[in-house]
């Protein structure tokens, strides 16, 4: 192919490469972003079964399960500003249950 010709996406030659390599790497943002995501929402979980677990156990006035509950409302803040800003970046896509 000469410069001014265009692969078949109609990207020309030379920046074909740069343009598969950009994808791979948008890709491999997206997949450490879901997983990053799924860890938070492991960690909400967990941190909900420890309040409940301070709750059982615990018979004085001690604050753990306050605290615990704190923790798990500021990590749950913290997930839905992840999904926000996935759904922002277009790394997320919300569907309706039919599609």
């Amino acid at each position: 192919m000469t410069d001014g010709e265009t692969g078949s996406r109609g990207v020309p030659a030379g920046d074909r490469y740069t343009a598969v390599v950009e994808m791979d790497r948008i890709n491999h943002v997206e997949t450490i972003y879901k997983c990053a995501l799924v860890v938070m929402l492991l960690v909400v979980i967990f941190s909900l079964g420890q309040a409940l677990y301070f709750m059982m156990t615990d018979k004085d006035d001690d604050k753990r399960t306050v605290w615990a509950l704190t923790r798990r409302i500021g990590l749950s803040l913290v997930l839905i500003g992840m999904v926000a800003f996935g759904i922002w970046m277009g790394w997320l896509h919300p569907h309706d249950i039919g599609q």
